[in-house]
């Protein structure tokens, strides 16, 4: 019947999002426990460097936080 085919499609739904949710996983560990951030719009890019330039470790994800820039 057609039910059979739901273990199949169940399996191939588990595979496909493992990739995913992998890569998620393995961005938040190597950027410090932060989601990795793209620039789509040059606004975006000019924020992205300028928090390069204020975390005074020349990386975007490593931030001081507005309390602690001198």
């Amino acid at each position: 019947m057609w039910y059979e085919i739901l273990p199949g499609v169940a399996i191939m739904g588990l595979f496909l999002t493992i990739p995913g949710v992998s890569l998620t996983h393995i961005h938040r560990y190597w950027n410090g426990g932060k989601e990795k951030r793209t620039a789509r719009y040059p606004y975006q890019w000019h924020l992205m460097e300028r928090d390069r330039r204020v975390s005074g470790v020349n990386e975007y994800f490593r931030s001081k936080g507005l309390d602690n820039i001198d």
